[in-house]
């Protein structure tokens, strides 16, 4: 339960400041504003967010007949699991990934790239697809996926008040309009919700890759997949969005500048060293 109330913590802090940052641009009216927004913006990432990022990476749904290999490992691990069988969709492409995504284990999703599907050996995909279902058992792709969803509106709206203060178009009659004050909020607003971000996404993907680890009965196929995927990512980078490289079993953009210094994944060398320390009965 302490994984489940500091994420909800977490999220209470985005939303809170998402409320905070529309009453330094609208006062009262503004604050009303943003909470609306932030439950709209819950509502429909709730419903149709897992819809939204498949159709993103162009990902198609397979069935049985085109990857039998595929979805007998992923109907053996959901048994184990004891959820629903997911449905499987492909990603076009080369790069070797994985990504689950659904808001509850009956609707959830397992897509991988054909990329992953060449490159792994039978139980380093089956190390992969544990994680990805740990994901699904655990249920915090969704939270995930609001995290991001909240976090980039706080960013949208900080740079409205950013042009709004320079330009002098917002004026908080109530708090007397500051706009120095704005434009540190704006500036600082954002940089908040990375760092909110970043600690929901990290701390899902230390417990995912334990649960997964035991769901296969060893961390080793797992921790040797995760080296694999790791070296492919930087030799060929996923042509990914930002906003949703967090859904990835390792980071599609850590090819690119910068990318390890704000990657919402923990390093490969801690997560493997974590599963090869394990211990499971």
């Amino acid at each position: 339960m302490s994984n489940v109330f500091k994420t909800a913590m977490l999220l209470a802090v985005l939303t809170a400041m998402l409320v905070l940052l529309g009453g330094a641009l609208g006062g009262q009216q503004g604050m009303l504003i943003a909470f609306v927004l932030a439950l709209v913006m819950n509502f429909t990432s709730y419903w149709w967010s897992h819809k939204i990022v498949l159709a993103m990476y162009r990902a198609q749904p397979i069935d049985e007949a085109q990857a039998p290999r595929l979805y007998a490992t992923v109907r053996r691990l959901a048994t184990r699991a004891r959820i629903p069988m997911p449905k499987v969709y492909l990603i076009p492409t080369e790069t070797p990934n994985a990504f689950a995504t659904g808001r509850n284990p009956q609707n959830a999703v397992i897509a991988v790239t054909a990329g992953i599907t060449r490159m792994l050996d039978e139980e380093e995909l089956e190390g992969v697809l544990a994680h990805e279902l740990a994901h699904v058992t655990n249920r915090d792709v969704l939270i995930s996926t609001i995290a991001a969803t909240l976090a980039g509106a706080i960013t949208y709206l900080a740079h409205m008040a950013q042009w709004g203060a320079m330009f002098g178009g917002y004026r908080n009659d109530e708090r007397g309009g500051n706009p120095i004050v704005l434009i540190a909020m704006a500036i600082l607003a954002p940089i908040a919700a990375m760092l909110v971000q970043f600690a929901v996404s990290r701390s899902r993907e230390f417990q995912a890759d334990a649960t997964g680890a035991r769901l296969v009965g060893a961390p080793g196929g797992l921790a040797r997949a995760l080296g694999k995927l790791e070296m492919a990512a930087k030799a060929l980078p996923m042509r990914a969005d930002p906003a949703t490289a967090h859904l990835f079993i390792v980071n599609p953009l850590s090819g690119q500048s910068l990318a390890r210094l704000f990657s919402t994944h923990p390093p490969i060398e801690e997560r493997i060293a974590r599963l090869r320390s394990m211990r499971l009965a």
